[in-house]
């Protein structure tokens, strides 16, 4: 069973990405729809399945703004981060739950109560989203726990990023650092695949790509770059309700997103010889390449020329780079039409 210490195993030259999925608030404040998503993205191949833990009353004022109003049923976003709200004990279940499927059970805190309440119930990192990254109370009792620490980015100005690592190396605990860009959808002119080795030289620590987009383009191209880690937010449906659905992608996109990622590490694991790997090809050069054939039945002693000869599969026979060679040479004894000539029919 994947524990804390196989994610603070990452290291630079790791070639398998952490592919986590996020449910966030896609279960709409119904622990069974949080269980399914548990099962669908284990189905789907992913590592990592990861929830929000809100207490509206750790975390909000009954005053705090909509980011949008897309709640009919919530006349607040402070009724609405209630009704997200899951007991311990149910979030004891999710985990047992996501132990039982073999992935990793993530969620990110959005108070110091919640962090005592994943602490308890078990994580096996802390993720800690981007508008937490500079409440370093916080993050300083999350590191504190010795578990990895993986950090989102997506508001954040590289001093505080900066200073949000070095808090949690002062622990001497383990950081990973997503570039992120808090847009829902995120568009593609600000996902910023190059700020992953703009944070990886700078850090020194795993990095990846927490994604937006809604598609799986932008971790696809992210694993060509060696990211460590992906993210992304999972919907059943683009159909369903939630303030996250325009920037998830489907659960059934997850598996292709999952079967992408791993052709590319395959791919990238696997450096091709061009040399070699001809050689490897000569049974198919043979059998597509060209060779030099006659056009019509010829006598002995005919001296070869452009309208006795032409090239045509299969290419076992004398190569079609030497055709000019063969020009003016003499036969040595009669052959017949789409003969593929050798060495030995020449003088």
């Amino acid at each position: 069973m994947p524990t804390s210490s196989d994610i603070a195993k990452l290291t630079l030259a790791d070639d398998r990405c952490l592919i986590i999925a996020e449910v966030a608030q896609a279960h709409d404040g119904s622990l069974g729809t949080a269980h399914a998503y548990i099962d669908a993205i284990a189905k789907a191949g992913a590592n990592a399945v990861k929830f929000q833990t809100h207490i509206a009353s750790a975390e909000s004022t009954p005053g705090e703004p909509w980011r949008v109003k897309f709640s009919p049923q919530d006349e607040t976003r402070y009724e609405y981060w209630q009704r997200m709200e899951f007991t311990e004990a149910q979030w004891h279940g999710l985990k047992q739950h996501a132990d039982e499927a073999g992935l990793w059970f993530l969620s990110s805190p959005f108070s110091s109560e919640a962090v005592e309440l994943l602490s308890r119930v078990g994580v096996a990192a802390w993720k800690v989203a981007s508008g937490e990254v500079g409440n370093l109370p916080m993050l300083r009792q999350m590191a504190k726990t010795q578990l990895p620490c993986i950090l989102s980015t997506g508001m954040n100005p590289i001093e505080e990023i900066d200073t949000a690592v070095r808090t949690v190396r002062e622990h001497d605990t383990e950081v990973a650092v997503l570039q992120c860009t808090t847009a829902y959808p995120c568009p593609p002119e600000k996902i910023g695949l190059n700020v992953l080795e703009q944070l990886r030289s700078r850090y020194e620590c795993p990095v990846g790509l927490s994604d937006h987009s809604g598609t799986i383009y932008p971790s696809l191209a992210a694993a060509t770059l060696h990211a460590n880690i992906l993210e992304v937010h999972v919907t059943f449906s683009r159909e369903t309700f939630g303030p996250d659905v325009p920037a998830s992608v489907t659960t059934t996109e997850l598996a292709q997103l999952v079967e992408g990622v791993r052709f590319i590490e395959t791919m990238i694991a696997n450096p091709v010889n061009k040399d070699a790997m001809a050689k490897e090809m000569t049974p198919l050069r043979d059998l597509f390449g060209k060779s030099v054939v006659t056009r019509r039945d010829l006598a002995a002693g005919t001296i070869l020329s452009p309208e006795h000869l032409t090239l045509k599969k299969p290419g076992n026979g004398i190569p079609a780079k030497r055709l000019p060679e063969i020009f003016n040479r003499k036969l040595k004894a009669a052959v017949a039409a789409d003969t593929l000539l050798a060495e030995d029919d020449l003088e």
